[in-house]
């Protein structure tokens, strides 16, 4: 048996809360963009933004999202799914992964909002924050399901 395996709850716990901190930041810089974007095209005061979106990025999204992946590694190797034989967790993976991209994706678009420019309508980052609310849905279903 694996040290990893009598630690497995405690990894389960701690890669539950990473997740937790991870998400609660993918779901609210978005409607960070929604705000600055809404404010650049109007032309009002937009300081706070920047750094808001830097410190939720910097000291609560990317540390998360690292946490979580490390724990989630783990516990595939304390769960003694290693090789990747369930078809669910290949999912999963793709998935997170996916999610990941996204985050990338948002650290992007925060640079893109320093220039004082809107680089796209606030209208587009309503629309990209409905896209975790499902990848969300997917991932709970094939982790408690494992439907294959």
């Amino acid at each position: 048996m694996s040290i990893l395996a009598d630690y497995y709850r405690w990894l389960l716990a701690a890669h539950i809360i990473a997740v937790m901190f991870w998400m609660a930041g993918m779901y609210y810089l978005p409607r960070l963009f929604v705000y600055h974007t809404e404010a650049l095209e109007a032309g009002t005061a937009h300081d706070m933004f920047p750094v808001m979106e830097e410190k939720l990025l910097r000291i609560i999204m990317t540390p998360a999202m690292l946490a979580a992946w490390v724990f989630g590694l783990a516990l595939i190797f304390a769960g003694q799914h290693w090789p990747l034989a369930d078809a669910w967790l290949i999912s999963k993976l793709v998935l997170v992964v996916g999610l990941s991209a996204y985050h990338g994706f948002l650290a992007a678009e925060r640079k893109k909002l320093l220039t004082g420019l809107p680089p796209r309508p606030s209208r587009f980052y309503r629309l990209i924050n409905e896209v975790l609310p499902v990848l969300t849905v997917v991932i709970v279903v094939l982790v408690v399901v494992q439907p294959f």
